[in-house]
C-alpha cells in the first residue's frame, strides 16, 4: 500500500503539531533544506521534497484549537495520501498520540518520536515505546530531529518500508510521563509579557544599528560606482529609456539603495530570527505575549508574525496563514499599517539624519506603535478579544542551543523568499514610478493634492512624498531631498514621515494581501487604513504643534 509517483519512490506525508521539528526531520531525511514554505519559524504551505529513497510532503503544523488556513490545508492533504509519517513529541507523547492517531487510522506508515533527548532513555522508556508501537500497529522511532544519526535515519526508512498499518481503534496504552520545561522569568505572570516584548523587539534594534552602519559605508561606494554607468545611459540611450533605467526612479538609480539598505537588513534579521526559532525562544515569546495581545484582538503568535515582517512584508503576510480565521484579518491590517519594513525603516532613519534630528526615531516608533494598537483594536473581530480566547500552542517549549546548520537553512530560506518574491515586485514598481514621472503624472497629481497638505501643516511639496511612498515605502526619502527640509520643524518632519509611512500599504504588501485573500478584502483594508492614517496624522500634526507652542 505504499504510495508512489512517476519515479517509483514512495511518497510520505509528514504531519504533526506546530514547532515539533517536522521540517528539520524532512531536511535530514532528504538532505534538502526546507525553505519555500517555511516562514518565520512555521511551515505555512504544503511542500514536497525529493530524497534518494523517498519523497516527503512537509505540511503545516496542525493546531487543534484553531481554524487556520494552514491547518485546513494539512487536513485536506491527509485525504490524498495513504503513507504517513506521524511526528510527536517525546515530552508530551500521550497527549500527541491521543490527538494524532485518530486522524491516520487505517493508513500506512510509522511514528517518529522527537525530542527524545529530553527523556531519560532507560529500559522503562524503551519498553513503553515498544508497547505503544505494538498496540498502534506501526513502528515507533525515537530520535532528536536536529542531530539525527545515520543509524536513526536508516531506522526511519526501515519503519516506512515495513508498510505497517495504523490500527482502526483508540489507543489505550500510555507512556505515563509528561515532561515540562522549568518556568523562567519570561513565564512570570506580570514581568513575562513585557520581557517577551523586549526580546521580540531586540532583533529590530540590533538590525537597525548594524545595517545602517553598514549602509552608511557601502551606499556611497555603490552610488559612486554606478555614477559613470548612469551618466553613460543618460547620454547614449533614448530619452524615455534613459529615464526608465537611469532617471530619478530608474533601476540603476534606485538599485544601490535597495542593496545597501534592504538586503543587509533582511540577511541579519533572518539570522537572528532563525536563532530565536531554533533555540525555542520564539515559542516561549509567543506564549508569554498572549495576555497582552488578547486586548487588541490578536494572539501572541499573531504579534510575532507582525514583528517578524520587519525584514520583509511578503513573508509576514504569507505567514498569517497560521492565524485563526477570527484574527487573520486584524493581523493583516496591523502588518499593512504599522509594519516598518526594511525599506521604510532605513528610509525613515535616513530622513531624520538628513534633517539633523535623529532623535525623532523614538517618538516616531512610539506613536506608530500606539496608533497601530488602537487601529488593530478597532478592526479586530470581537470574538478574538473574548476573555475565553485561548492560546492554540499548548505549554512552554524547551530552550536549547541552536543547530547552526538549521539556522543557516532557515536564513537562506528567508533570503531566497526575499530575492524571488520581493525583488521582481521592486523592479516592477520602479518601472511604474519612472513611467509616471516621465509623463508628468506625479507632478500633476502632486499639484492637485498640494493644497490638502495644509490639513497636516505640511508644505504642498510633501504630496510627492506621499505619492511615491504609497508605491514603495523608501519613497519617503524624498522628504530629505527637498530644499525646504531644513525649514521644517521637528513636528512637521515627524508628521511627514509618519503620514508617508501609514497612509497606504506599499504596493508590494497590497498585491500580496490581495493574492492571499482577495481584491475585495485588500480594497477594504486600504480604505480603512487611509481613513485611520488621516485621523492619526492630523492628531499628531496639530497636537504636536500645540504642545510646541505651549512649551515656548
Amino acid at each position: 500500500m505504499t504510495a508512489t509517483i512517476a519515479t517509483g519512490k514512495q511518497t510520505v506525508l509528514v504531519i504533526g503539531d506546530e514547532s515539533i521539528g517536522k521540517s528539520a526531520l524532512v531536511a535530514k531525511l532528504t538532505g534538502r533544506a526546507a525553505y519555500s514554505s517555511n516562514f518565520r519559524g512555521s511551515t505555512v504551505n504544503v511542500q514536497t521534497y525529493s530524497g534518494d529513497r523517498a519523497n516527503f510532503v512537509d505540511t503545516p503544523g496542525i493546531l487543534f484549537a484553531s481554524d487556520s488556513e494552514s491547518t485546513q490545508s494539512t487536513l485536506a492533504e491527509l485525504t490524498q495520501h495513504e503513507q504517513v509519517l506521524v511526528v510527536v513529541k517525546a515530552t508530551h507523547l500521550d497527549q500527541d498520540l491521543r490527538r494524532m492517531l485518530p486522524l491516520v487510522q487505517g493508513k500506512y506508515g510509522a511514528v517518529v518520536v522527537t525530542f527524545w533527548d529530553k527523556v531519560q532513555p532507560g529500559e522503562q522508556a524503551f519498553e513503553a515505546i515498544e508497547k505503544l508501537s505494538a498496540e498502534s500497529g506501526v513502528p515507533f522511532v525515537p530520535l532528536d530531529a536536529r542531530y539525527m544519526s545515520e543509524r536513526q535515519r536508516a531506522a526511519v526508512f526501515t519503519a516506512l518500508d515495513a508498510d505497517a498499518q495504523f490500527v482502526r481503534r483508540e489507543l489505550l496504552g500510555r507512556a505515563g510521563w509528561r515532561i515540562e520545561p522549568k518556568p523562567g522569568l519570561i513565564d512570570h505572570r506580570w514581568i513575562g509579557p513585557y520581557l517577551a516584548l523586549a526580546l521580540l523587539l531586540a532583533p529590530s534594534v540590533v538590525v537597525v544599528q548594524v545595517a545602517n552602519t553598514f549602509a552608511a559605508w557601502v551606499d556611497p561606494l555603490l552610488s559612486g560606482s554606478m555614477a559613470d554607468t548612469i551618466g553613460w545611459v543618460k547620454k547614449a540611450a533614448p530619452e524615455f529609456l534613459a529615464a526608465v533605467i537611469a532617471g530619478k526612479y530608474g533601476l540603476l538609480t534606485m538599485g544601490p539603495l535597495l542593496f545597501a539598505w534592504a538586503v543587509p537588513t533582511v540577511v541579519l534579521y533572518s539570522l537572528l530570527l532563525a536563532v530565536y526559532k531554533e533555540t525555542g525562544l520564539l515559542d516561549r515569546i509567543t506564549t508569554s505575549l498572549q495576555p497582552l495581545m488578547r486586548h487588541v484582538g490578536l494572539t501572541g503568535r499573531d504579534l510575532v508574525r507582525v514583528i517578524m515582517g520587519m525584514g520583509c512584508n511578503v513573508p509576514a503576510v504569507i505567514a498569517t496563514r497560521n492565524c485563526s480565521a477570527c484574527t487573520r484579518g486584524a493581523c493583516l491590517h496591523a502588518i499593512g499599517f504599522g509594519l516598518a519594513c526594511s525599506y521604510q525603516l532605513g528610509a525613515t532613519l535616513a530622513v531624520f539624519a538628513a534633517v539633523r534630528q535623529p532623535g525623532l526615531i523614538w517618538p516616531y516608533l512610539g506613536y506608530l506603535t500606539l496608533t497601530t494598537l488602537i487601529y488593530t483594536r478597532l478592526v479586530s473581530h470581537p470574538q478574538a478579544r473574548n476573555k475565553l480566547n485561548v492560546l492554540t500552542i499548548e505549554g512552554r517549549s524547551f530552550l536549547s542551543w541552536p543547530d547552526l546548520q538549521a539556522v543557516y537553512r532557515e536564513a537562506c530560506g528567508m533570503l531566497r523568499e526575499f530575492m524571488f518574491r520581493s525583488l521582481p515586485i521592486f523592479f516592477t514598481i520602479t518601472l511604474i514610478a519612472s513611467v509616471l514621472d516621465w509623463f508628468g503624472i506625479v507632478r500633476h497629481a502632486a499639484s492637485w493634492l498640494g493644497p490638502a497638505m495644509g490639513v497636516f501643516r505640511l508644505p504642498a511639496e510633501s504630496a510627492v512624498v506621499l505619492l511615491m511612498a504609497s508605491i514603495r515605502k523608501d519613497g519617503l526619502l524624498l522628504l530629505a531631498e527637498q530644499s525646504s527640509a531644513d525649514s521644517l520643524t521637528g513636528v512637521q518632519v515627524l508628521t511627514g514621515v509618519y503620514l508617508a509611512g501609514v497612509l497606504l500599504p506599499c504596493l508590494v504588501t497590497v498585491l500580496t494581501i490581495a493574492r492571499e485573500q482577495s481584491w475585495g478584502f485588500a480594497s477594504k483594508l486600504v480604505m480603512r487604513q487611509l481613513i485611520a492614517a488621516v485621523i492619526f496624522a492630523m492628531a499628531l500634526a496639530w497636537g504636536g504643534h500645540w504642545l510646541m507652542e505651549g512649551a515656548q
